[in-house]
């Protein structure tokens, strides 16, 4: 196994002046996020007590702090500029693919909107609706028909199941399921 590599918290601090001190997304280690995922985690395990303990939950909190300073900087300069992705992390990637998603389906949905395009916004909205779901059931529930017209259920607590969106969003409103990322 290997050893968890030591965060300086001066370091730590350095990279967020840096990153806001300059306009271009600054040059990380291509680790850094994993470097600190493992290192908070091997902190919060530990256990300490008295002002151990203290000590040890007000740099958990700084750091925590600090990188999501670090993350919300960095994603905003390219989201808001426009500016080169060049210097971002994988992690930082991932999350911009999904703002870039959500522009080219709000342009979309205006571009059929403003051009007569009903077939087109029927069609989202039916692939919206039916789009399967991953949940977790918090209690029994019944058997239903879903909003493709497919039968679901019954459904027993902790049970895990693919349902249409549609159908799930009513029931994580209604605290029957929760919501389960599987990716």
């Amino acid at each position: 196994m290997s050893e968890v590599k030591k965060i300086e918290l001066n370091l730590l601090y350095s990279t967020l002046v840096r990153e806001i001190e300059n306009e271009l997304v600054q040059e990380l280690e291509p680790q850094f996020y994993r470097y600190l995922a493992e290192y908070l985690g091997k902190l919060k395990s530990e256990t300490y007590d008295g002002i151990e303990s203290k000590i040890k939950n007000r740099l958990v909190e700084m750091i925590t702090q600090i990188v999501t300073l670090i993350i919300k900087i960095r994603i905003n300069k390219v989201s808001h500029g426009g500016l080169n992705l060049s210097n971002l992390l994988d992690e930082e990637k991932y999350i911009i693919e999904s703002v870039q998603d959500q522009k080219e389906r709000k342009e979309m949905i205006l571009s059929a909107t403003l051009n007569g395009r009903t077939k087109l916004l029927e069609s989202v909205s039916k692939k919206h609706k039916t789009k399967l779901i991953s949940v977790r059931f918090l209690k029994d529930f019944d058997q239903f028909v879903g909003a493709d017209m497919s039968k679901y259920g019954p459904y027993k607590a902790e049970e895990i199941a693919t349902i249409p969106n549609e159908n799930a969003m009513a029931l994580v409103a209604k605290n029957i399921t929760v919501k389960i990322s599987v990716d």
